[in-house]
């Protein structure tokens, strides 16, 4: 059963896990000095940690929103840019960048990536619409290998071009690079996230099925070329400034919706909160682990999220449980008399 105070709850624990994180990293940053006034406490604050903190707050909420959305117009519960070909499409489009438009810059390494990401999803979508999968659990594997073999095409061509060093940032995700000046493009997520909600509606509809949102006169192709194209620009931009963040659009998703319900209207804002909260939580553990090094916090969320991921598959498994249909299963369901 849901709570309307699940609401208020998450946004005051992350906003206590915030304030923390601001004073954790390797150079000491206390509230004594900056209310003091010390130049190096100033700099430090406002060029490392307040901007580092907005990107994690930002790439973890945009990704958890990439996933619900994914999931609600697929009509499947492990869709999500890690299991999508969404990650994977979007890093070969940053290696395209680098060979075809090498002194572009990151608007013009996000453009690449959001075009690269776009087409990897809807080939994804395409390719299981084209498939008659009976059992859900097996459209993930098939995105799983489909984004597999786009990540192999990545490797190759970087190997070819002697790119691997320079692509190997957007491989793997991190924050300890995100500085002010080089991070802003994940602020994308913010308009992206406040379509969602002003779409939320329409996507329900389309996730109930062509022949019901037809029904009701909203436009198929449309909205789900609306929803995945947002899916795939916050993934784009995430890519684009700390790496891949595996996961978080496939585990925050299903765990909000297991307490609050599938209508996205109600979902929306805990999935926000909820995946900035688990993003900034695992970037604390990835500094403070090996202190004064740093992990990577794909390796964190990774590990947290497969064990998740596992779990849910599992559970999905067990004998009379029928995981979500497809929305081609719908349409049949509503041709029916």
């Amino acid at each position: 059963m849901s709570s309307p105070r699940a609401t208020p709850v998450l946004a005051v624990a992350l906003a206590a896990v915030s304030a923390a994180s601001l004073f954790i990293g390797v150079l000491d940053v206390d509230p004594a000095g900056l209310l003091s006034g010390d130049p190096e406490h100033l700099w430090v604050f406002g060029a490392s940690r307040i901007p580092r903190l907005l990107a994690v707050l930002c790439s973890g909420a945009g990704m958890a929103i990439a996933g619900l959305i994914m999931q609600q117009l697929c009509m499947n519960k492990f869709v999500a840019p890690s299991t999508g070909a969404t990650i994977s499409s979007a890093q070969l489009g940053v290696l395209a960048s680098l060979i075809w438009l090498p002194g572009a810059g990151l608007w013009g390494r996000a453009l690449l990536s959001f075009a690269a990401a776009t087409l990897g999803t809807w080939s994804f979508i395409w390719l299981i619409r084209r498939i008659s999968l009976k059992d859900p659990v097996m459209v993930p594997l098939v995105g799983i290998m489909f984004g597999g073999i786009v990540s192999g095409i990545t490797t190759y061509i970087a190997y070819t071009t002697n790119l691997t060093q320079a692509l190997s940032t957007w491989l793997s995700g991190h924050f300890s690079l995100v500085v002010r000046g080089n991070y802003e493009l994940v602020w994308l997520a913010v308009p992206l996230i406040g379509l969602a909600f002003a779409f939320a509606g329409h996507f329900n509809i389309v996730g109930m099925g062509r022949s019901f949102a037809e029904n009701l006169g909203v436009n198929y192709d449309t909205v789900l070329f609306a929803g995945l194209a947002i899916a795939s620009l916050i993934t784009a931009a995430v890519v684009c400034v700390v790496g891949s963040v595996p996961y978080v659009g496939l585990v925050i998703p299903n765990l909000v919706t297991m307490f609050k319900g599938d209508r996205l209207e109600g979902t929306l804002a805990d999935t926000a909160l909820s995946g900035a909260l688990f993003v900034l939580i695992c970037d604390i553990v990835s500094r403070l682990v090996i202190f004064p090094y740093e992990l990577p916090v794909d390796l964190t969320v990774g590990i947290i999220g497969s064990i998740a991921f596992i779990t849910m598959l599992l559970r999905r498994l067990r004998p009379g449980r029928r995981g979500p249909a497809s929305p081609e299963r719908a349409d049949r369901k509503a041709a029916r008399p």
